[in-house]
């Protein structure tokens, strides 16, 4: 029935020859660097950069194969600097004894520390193996500089719905490597389901599809019923990598459309990433401080909204505390933005650390002491409120090398408009009390 039962189907239905490769025809097409170099068989190192399930080590394979060079892989997760050696010495006696070519295929890895990763470079150098590593991470952050600088980048996306069941029809039909004696029926509403499941990944879409059937056949059939289809699908989840690349991507686009004024964009990210199982307490953290860096002063009401919403959450708990977060997301949206206070704060800091430790101006020390006030401590202060409009007019509040710094500058919108005549007119006080 099949080449080998004990392999799981997605390594079954591993593609053998480069036309049986399903997607990245962006990098796969005639024209393209990658396609000519594995046509002519000029090969070259390179890192495959994609989710998981978008067919890194099959391209890696296919790629030794149509150059006619030996493949040797090695995982980051289960190999060391030993393994490495063990793999040079490897394709050394192949180039000496055999005169090929070395792929040397590195899963994972930017799984290696920055020694494991240098230990490649000499025979990289040097032409013994030609190094193809594959990671989920981006290699800018992952990698090491001089391994990057000797290969390629080749983004691999994850494969789109009609790629999917592209793969699961193939899995269906394949009579000697895929389920094709086994006549399974599945409808076409349901395929769908699968590859929305499989969100991208198609080694994740062939391990649901095994299952189904293997659960058909429990049940004394063929066929993959909505009733199967929702028991093996119910408990996937999409791709998210906590705390890995797809993470910061997903809250950067949660925040960026907040910040651009989009309620209906900042819901789907926020739901995106609660799908995924993101933890509630990091997202209200960043709703909180969304609040307070793009809406400020612009409408304070934001700020507390948000701080609301993670006490409501924390209170409530999942799922009932999600709504606070979508409430308070919707409401940041929607409300006049500014980043006055965000700038300010920044620019402030900036100058702190620029400047030094400037005393305290005399006038503005606390004088609670006789010695302290023998010293003018507090001497000369102007008390506010005993003043026109309880403002002291022209007073400086900064050390003396600062005096007359501005940082605050609000925006013409909510109630910074508000707060901007305000700021304003005290500072037509300070040009005539002169």
């Amino acid at each position: 029935m099949f080449d080998d039962l004990t392999k799981p189907l997605a390594d079954r239905m591993r593609p053998r020859v480069l036309d049986d490769y399903v997607g990245q025809a962006h990098i796969l097409k005639p024209g393209k660097p990658l396609y000519e170099a594995i046509a002519s068989g000029r090969l070259h190192s390179m890192i495959f950069w994609g989710p998981p399930g978008t067919g890194k080590t099959t391209l890696a394979r296919l790629i030794a194969q149509h150059s006619d060079a030996e493949f040797i892989p090695i995982s980051a997760v289960l190999s060391g600097v030993k393994d490495i050696r063990a793999a040079v010495d490897e394709a050394k006696k192949i180039q000496l004894n055999q005169h090929k070519r070395t792929v040397l295929f590195v899963d994972e890895v930017h799984r290696f520390n920055k020694s494991q990763q240098d230990a490649f470079l000499p025979h990289v150098e040097d032409g013994t193996v030609y190094f193809v590593g594959a990671t989920t991470e981006n290699p800018s952050f992952a990698l090491n500089n001089a391994l990057l600088s000797r290969a390629r980048v080749y983004v691999l996306n994850a494969l789109t719905e009609d790629d999917l069941l592209s793969v699961l029809n193939k899995g269906l039909t394949d009579e000697q490597r895929g389920l094709g004696s086994l006549e399974v029926k599945i409808t076409d509403s349901i395929k769908r389901q699968f590859a929305n499941t499989a969100d991208g990944d198609a080694r994740r879409l062939l391990n649901l599809l095994e299952i189904a059937v293997e659960l058909a056949a429990a049940q004394g059939g063929s066929e993959i019923t909505e009733t199967i289809a929702q028991e093996v699908l119910s408990g996937g989840v999409r791709r998210f990598d906590n705390q890995g690349e797809e993470f910061y991507n997903q809250i950067s686009a949660l925040h960026k459309s907040v910040r651009g004024s989009s309620p209906d964009a900042s819901l789907y990210w926020l739901c995106r990433m609660i799908d995924a199982g993101c933890d509630l307490a990091y997202l209200a953290r960043r709703v909180v401080r969304m609040a307070s860096e793009d809406i400020g002063n612009a409408d304070p009401r934001a700020l507390q909204i948000a701080i609301n919403a993670w006490e409501a959450q924390e209170r409530l708990g999942s799922p009932e505390g999600e709504l606070s977060l979508a409430q308070a997301v919707v409401y940041l949206a929607c409300a006049p933005k500014s980043n006055a206070v965000y700038k300010a704060y920044n620019a402030a800091m900036g100058h702190v650390r620029q400047s030094g430790s400037l005393p305290v101006p005399v006038h503005l020390r606390n004088a609670p002491t006789k010695l302290m006030k023998s010293l003018d401590y507090g001497k000369a202060y102007r008390y506010a409120h005993n003043e026109p409009e309880a403002y002291a007019a022209g007073e400086n509040y900064f050390p003396e090398e600062l005096a007359g710094t501005r940082y605050y500058q609000p925006v013409e919108r909510g109630l910074e408009i508000k707060i901007k005549e305000k700021l304003r007119h005290l500072q037509e006080l300070d040009k005539n009390s002169g």
